[in-house]
């Protein structure tokens, strides 16, 4: 769990507005302690972004002053702006906990005040949202620092999706044909189209932006969000073979399997459901037998980190598709442009039932075990507030 106190309605203006503005930020609170000894410990939704955005990996660091990695940073007042440096480092102690600092950020915060972190231009930059007012600096009619640099951003931004939307527009009513008859067909075929090499990361695939295409013929009423095996080192059952060993059923062939969706409620066929643990962080399997059996667990941490991660700006593509001599064929018919999910909103909809995880496991097919992550489409207002829908 991340310790940090309420933010303000002050502090929520702020954020909003660099949501609004494009800006990839996390956030630091300066605490007494850490501001006198001028050191911050590195939470997990701030070492999850230094690693997405290519600045750090604590992961590979080693503990000790000797191995302490700096990197150039700016602090961004409401008028001007400090060229400056941050470290990362591990101390010897208390098994090497990240930490890090801004150096002579303590000139410009106080104890409690809550400070957001960019990267731009290979630079780490620092705004304490707690005091200054980044509306008021953006509108101003004098050029500050804060204004330049995020309109810049904003531009760079909307510059990669109108870039994107253009390819698709380019190609309108053209017909291509899929490289494989499969499901995986059409996006691996749009990933051809817009020169994106095949590969299993992640993040997102065009330029920061996720592309997730679907056939408007399927009757299906969900999208997929992102994939994410369970946290084994916390869970009760410690790989999916274990899961299909005690709760999985047989095929006509005689294999056992496990394929099927879990929700909060009701337990489905094989009686597993999902329950969310808020007191815990927790997002549990369970089991509904002669008593409730903990099956597999994730840290809702880290799910809202892999859904910030992933679908920070996506694409979803609608396409009309046909088939034709075993062979199929398909066209771009419409987009729907979202961001900057609402991630408070992600484990509502899951006690809601409005996001709901397939457990493919074991498969006959011999594909790798999956647990796919996915909102019903009457769900995707509520996750992505904001959404323009583009017609090809």
């Amino acid at each position: 769990m991340v310790n940090m106190r309420p933010f303000t309605a002050f502090e929520q203006d702020n954020m909003k507005f660099l949501v609004n503005h494009n800006v990839k930020f996390t956030q630091v609170e300066i605490t007494p302690t850490g501001l006198e000894k001028g050191i911050l410990d590195s939470t997990a939704p701030m070492r999850a972004f230094f690693i997405e955005e290519g600045i750090h990996n604590y992961e590979e660091q080693l503990q000790g002053q000797e191995y302490k990695v700096v990197r150039d940073a700016v602090i961004l007042t409401d008028t001007g702006q400090l060229q400056t440096r941050v470290s990362f480092y591990r101390p010897t102690t208390k098994k090497g906990d990240p930490r890090m600092w801004i150096y002579k950020l303590g000139s410009y915060t106080k104890g409690n005040d809550i400070h957001v972190l960019f990267y731009f231009e290979k630079k780490l930059y620092s705004i304490n949202i707690t005091h200054i007012n980044i509306a008021a600096c953006y509108n101003s009619s004098i050029l500050t620092p804060i204004k330049e640099v995020l309109m810049e951003i904003y531009q760079r931004e909307n510059t990669i999706s109108e870039e994107l939307l253009g390819k698709f527009r380019s190609v309108s009513g053209h017909w291509f044909e899929s490289e494989v008859m499969a499901d995986t067909g059409i996006g691996r075929t749009i990933e051809t189209f817009l020169g994106i090499n095949m590969n299993s990361d992640k993040t997102p695939d065009y330029k920061g932006i996720e592309l997730k295409s679907h056939r408007e013929k399927r009757s299906s009423n969900k999208n997929v969000l992102f994939t994410q095996t369970p946290d084994w080192d916390i869970s009760a059952l410690k790989s999916g073979r274990e899961i299909v060993a005690k709760y999985g059923y047989l095929t006509e062939e005689g294999k056992k399997t496990y394929q099927n969706t879990v929700q909060c409620s009701p337990p489905n066929s094989q009686n597993l459901f999902l329950n969310v643990n808020q007191l815990n962080a927790l997002l549990e399997l369970q089991a509904q037998k002669s008593r409730v059996e903990d099956v597999a667990a994730w840290r809702l941490l880290k799910l809202h980190q892999r859904l910030n991660i992933k679908h920070h700006e996506t694409f979803w593509i609608a396409v009309e598709n046909t088939i034709h001599d075993n062979k199929e064929y398909f066209c771009y018919k419409q987009i729907e442009h979202t961001k900057n999910p609402n991630v408070g909103q992600f484990d509502v909809l899951l006690e809601q039932n409005l996001i709901t995880v397939d457990l493919l496991l074991c498969r006959p097919s011999g594909n790798g075990d999956t647990y796919s992550f996915k909102i019903k489409k009457k769900g995707m207002p509520l996750l992505f507030p904001e959404s323009v829908i583009y017609n090809i």
